[in-house]
């Protein structure tokens, strides 16, 4: 999920004031009740009309309407509980526990509400950089059930809708929003430990790169250094990562940010920041222990999962990543 849209959203939850709604105004979701509504930016690309409620984009099919804005991307206008119906089958396995899966649908169904903007020609766009949506081909049965179980419900914090968060796997321990990305604090992204998605493939990973990959790929982070020759980590925050990475050799040590070391890396490399030890090898390879999947705020996926076969609801699924919240009706 894309770091400024979530900036931006946590800046409006302090007191940002919201621009008055014109009648003209295409309806805003967050304004209105789950049957309204909202716009996906699709991309460009051929579409057809189908019937009145679907239309094909690319070879897949999709429910509402579409219209073409003037630089010809295509946008797919949908009812929002339609859309949770694709959206939650592609973000979490249909085979998973319903209460995951009831989660996961209250979380979505928040994570477009409280990120909706009438002032754009669009909502959201239909990847990672907001939540994954392909169209009717991804629904399944079981994520359909579990939106229609949860139709309306959202996570709430206080008088407004909650800022909320997710990604695949923490690797013990969700990280703060504010150790995440520098902004203001949120009392319920705080961070908690999390025991329940030891069953993920990314709990623990080990990664091994060679060390001239690395000097290369931070050419511009180490210009002041040559010929590495030691990489230790910074003091961990309370999840266990570390802001920084410290790369000593021939010249003055540079401290490069983490998540620009990642950034350099790619994910494939780094698939989280939750980085336990950094080793280097005698054949100028790095070996990198570490655990997660994605940047590990707010709801852990697999920590979902492995809370309902617990047997958690989806409320005190809820409950236990973003504390303080309650799950109420938009």
């Amino acid at each position: 999920m894309n770091r400024a849209r979530f900036l931006c959203a946590a800046a409006a939850a302090l007191g940002t004031p919201a621009r008055a709604f014109a009648q003209e105004d295409v309806a805003d979701p967050s304004q209105q009740t789950q049957s309204q509504a909202l716009r996906v930016l699709l991309g460009r690309g051929p579409a057809q009309k189908l019937d009145d409620a679907l239309f094909l984009f690319e070879g897949r099919r999709f429910r509402g309407s579409f219209s073409v804005l003037p630089g010809g991307d295509v946008v797919n206008t949908v009812p929002l509980e339609l859309y949770l119906q694709s959206v939650v089958s592609r973000e979490m396995p249909p085979s998973w526990p319903s209460a995951a899966l009831q989660a996961q649908a209250i979380v979505a169904r928040t994570y477009v509400l409280q990120r909706s903007n009438p002032t754009r020609d669009y909502d959201l766009v239909p990847s990672e950089a907001n939540q994954v949506y392909t169209g009717i081909d991804a629904e399944h049965a079981q994520s359909n059930a579990a939106v229609s179980a949860t139709r309306g419900q959202v996570v709430r914090y206080g008088a407004g809708f909650a800022q909320v968060l997710y990604s695949s796997c923490c690797g013990g321990h969700t990280e703060s929003s504010r150790d995440a990305w520098a902004g203001p604090a949120i009392a319920y992204l705080s961070g908690v430990g999390c025991t329940y998605c030891a069953d993920s493939p990314w709990f623990s990973w080990t990664q091994r790169i060679a060390l001239d990959q690395i000097e290369q790929k931070l050419a511009g982070s180490l210009q002041g250094l040559q010929d590495v020759r030691g990489i230790t980590l910074d003091a961990r925050d309370k999840s266990g990562r570390a802001q920084y990475w410290t790369f000593s050799g021939e010249g003055a040590p540079e401290r490069v940010k983490a998540a620009d070391v990642r950034r350099a890396l790619g994910s494939r490399v780094l698939p989280s920041l939750l980085v336990r030890s950094v080793a280097l090898q005698a054949d100028r390879s790095v070996r990198i222990e570490g655990g997660g999947l994605g940047h590990g705020v707010g709801l852990c996926q697999w920590g979902a999962r492995g809370m309902a076969l617990g047997g958690a609801d989806a409320r005190a699924i809820i409950a236990y990543y973003y504390p303080g919240t309650g799950v109420g009706n938009d």
